[in-house]
């Protein structure tokens, strides 16, 4: 008699899997190599028709796993019940395991052998001490995912026990199940096992009568009571359409009832049922299953050692290998470069920072006031912490000697009297990383110590809308970066930013120093027992005023040594970045300048945000090759963030505005520094000098 053979599973992997394979990795399993739950799925075997010739074409025994088949593994992980997606009536779903290794080179080592066995093991133990056939149906997958190229190695096992003597095919061979039974009998059978929860992998079908009964495996000695051996059917979904060879698991179903009901399972009558997705029965279906009778010749033993395995998958090639999964040719470049940003991101919560919040990062909007030296390395820096909605202000044209300094700009920015630096610096952005929202906005920004004529209504009109777009902008972002060339041009926004409670970080340059700093909350707001921090202006005596006019060149144009911006935009990225990631946020304290952290502990446990301490200013020098922390306490009469000022422009919004900008004194009124004036004038006049007569001097 022809011996059985058995159409082994070919697997079809979807991109999805893929895609929650590279999420898994990065966000949940990261270092750990960890074996974990996981589903596939499979159908009864398809063939379709060849319209030239109208032969059957037979479809390959395809085994499939998706992006749900990780919902058990995310289960686990988490300590929850997995969510049962509703399955379809005509899907099998296997349960498996499923491992990740962190390199090639430990894919490629592992020993094979014993990794198959422990497998085969396992599904020999579920036979022999539960007598469930709930594990005949389990695989396995290993992987190896390399995320920078998008290329995964993977290799399935679907372990199916080898019966010894080999089981053999009756002499009628297959047969159509509808020459055995009727019609009304197949409608039967169908109707029963899609009325079942899930579609089941195996089932029992006796006639009683006129009609038919269907029962699980388990339930074996009970249902066939009575029942005479070579009446009893015992069915599977075949995932084979070979009219010859049947799918793979009737393997361990046959190894099954040898090892449960050696004694009368000698003969088998099996039914191959491929009739799942029938619906609803009709005197014309063509009905696909098939029926046949399947036995063991000469002495079959009866033992509970378990018998050897096969079932590793093999390559396109016919091989046993790996597979190979390249997704990078078939990706989205702009997905893709989303990805990767990410993953490099997402590696520091491996092993470095598990802490690290990188949504809170991500997640801010950012403001750029300025498009020169600092503004164009500071909008590098925050895309490399994977920052997506970054916008740059700027009044200026791209100039000749800009691109060498300024990293977004080309020489034919420069062209045709320049673009504007604001556009551009934000179109380069989008052509760097495509997946950033950046825009820029070409404005000027009014600056105590250049008037504005009230005289003229469309200057007045200019300056008004110039103020209320600023606003609309520092509104509308979580953080803004001042980083323009002047001293006066800080002072609006150093205002407004105090006036939201946004977070204002400053930086600005000398020829060899750097000073970067961010801007405490008004007093108004500070949180009892912390200090409340200065602003750029908490130091000055005087109101901000005209810087610009009546200056060399030399004094015009940003003079410092090449290396100092970066280093300072650098800066005042990772303070932003320390300052989102700690607790307490725009209120952290500030450490205590130049302290060291212990390496023990954790920077978080000392004070700091999990990257470190959150300092208020950090003064650079170049020259020294040394940075200074520094802490300035917030002045009750400075110009920028005094709550006298902050009140003022509450109030009276662009008129108070107007006056500064067009009365430097006015500004020191209202922040109460000509008081100081005078007060000091007062107390000098009021020293009483000790004056001595006697002539010489004591030098």
């Amino acid at each position: 008699m022809p011996i059985l053979q058995f159409a082994p599973f070919s697997s079809i992997v979807s991109p999805a899997f893929w895609h929650k394979l590279t999420d898994l990795k990065i966000d949940v399993l990261k270092l750990s190599d960890e074996s974990l739950p996981i589903t596939g799925t499979y159908t009864a075997g398809k063939s379709i028709t060849d319209r030239e010739t109208g032969k059957e074409v037979v479809l390959p025994t395809n085994f499939s796993a998706g992006g749900e088949s990780f919902d058990a593994a995310l289960a686990s992980r988490s300590g929850e019940s997995a969510s049962s997606s509703a399955p379809t009536s005509h899907t099998v779903t296997a349960t498996g395991s499923f491992k990740n290794f962190n390199t090639i080179e430990e894919f490629k080592s592992l020993d094979k052998t014993k990794f198959f066995n422990d497998e085969a093991q396992k599904i020999w133990d579920s036979i022999i001490t539960t007598k469930s056939t709930a594990e005949l149906t389990r695989f396995f997958l290993i992987t190896f995912a390399d995320l920078k190229k998008y290329k995964y190695y993977y290799w399935f096992g679907f372990p199916a026990f080898v019966s010894k003597p080999a089981w053999e095919i009756g002499e009628d061979g297959w047969k159509d199940a509808a020459d055995a039974l009727s019609r009304d009998d197949l409608s039967s059978i169908n109707s029963q096992i899609r009325a079942q929860d899930s579609l089941p992998a195996f089932f029992l079908v006796k006639r009683l009568g006129l009609s038919v009964s269907v029962a699980k495996v388990e339930e074996y000695e009970s249902f066939f009571q009575g029942v005479p051996v070579e009446e009893r059917i015992v069915s599977f979904i075949d995932p084979s359409a070979d009219p010859s060879n049947p799918g793979w698991p009737l393997r361990n179903l046959l190894a099954y009832l040898r090892a449960v009901h050696p004694k009368e399972t000698t003969s088998v009558v099996v039914l191959r049922w491929r009739d799942s997705e029938i619906t609803t029965a009709t005197p014309n279906t063509h009905w696909k299953s098939q029926i046949g009778t399947v036995f063991l010749s000469g002495d079959a033993p009866t033992t509970t050692e378990r018998p050897s395995a096969v079932g590793w998958e093999r390559n396109p090639q016919g091989k046993l290998g790996a597979r190979l999964a390249d997704l990078a040719p078939m990706m989205d470049p702009t997905r893709l470069a989303a990805q990767a940003v990410d993953l490099n991101l997402k590696l520091m919560r491996w092993r470095v920072l598990p802490q690290l919040d990188l949504e809170k990062v991500s997640n801010a909007r950012c403001l750029l006031l300025g498009a020169g030296t600092l503004g164009c390395y500071v909008a590098r820096a925050l895309m490399g912490w994977g920052v997506r909605t970054i916008t740059i202000v700027d009044s200026a044209r791209v100039s000749f000697s800009n691109p060498v300094r300024q990293p977004l700009f080309e020489f034919e920015d420069c062209l045709n009297g320049g673009k504007p630096k604001a556009e551009c610096a934000a179109e380069r952005l989008k052509q760097i990383y495509p997946g950033i929202n950046a825009t820029g906005h070409s404005m000027s920004i009014p600056m105590p110590g250049h008037p504005i004529s009230t005289t003229s209504a469309s200057v007045l009109e200019q300056a008004k809308a110039d103020v209320a777009k600023l606003e609309q902008l520092i509104e509308e972002h979580d953080a803004v970066f001042l980083l323009m060339d002047s001293r006066e041009s800080r002072w609006l926004p150093t205002v407004i930013g105090a006036s939201k409670g946004k977070i204002v970080i400053n930086s600005a340059l000398g020829f060899d120093t750097f000073l970067v700093m961010r801007h405490g909350v008004r007093a108004s707001k500070v949180e009892e027992g912390k200090p409340r921090l200065g602003c750029y202006y908490c130091n000055d005596i005087v109101a901000p005023g005209d810087s610009l006019t009546d200056r060399t060149l030399d004094q015009m144009c940003t003079v410092t040594r090449p290396g100092i911006a970066p280093i300072a935009a650098a800066t005042a990225v990772e303070l932003l970045t320390s300052i989102l990631q700690h607790p307490d946020g725009i209120n952290a304290a500030p450490s205590a300048p130049n302290a060291d952290l212990l390496p023990t502990q954790s920077y978080a446990e000392q004070g700091g945000s999990v990257l470190g301490v959150v300092p208020h200013q950090i003064r650079g020098f170049l020259a020294q090759f040394r940075n200074l922390q520094l802490i300035g306490s917030g002045y009750d009469r400075c110009t920028g963030c005094s709550e006298a000022v902050l009140e003022a422009y509450e109030k009276d919004g662009f008129d108070m505005l107007l006056k500064v900008f067009n009365d430097q004194k006015y500004l020191e009124e209202v922040a109460g520094l000509d008081k100081l004036k005078e007060e000091g004038e007062a107390a000098l006049e009021a020293v009483d000098w000790d004056e001595d007569d006697g002539g010489e001097d004591d030098f």
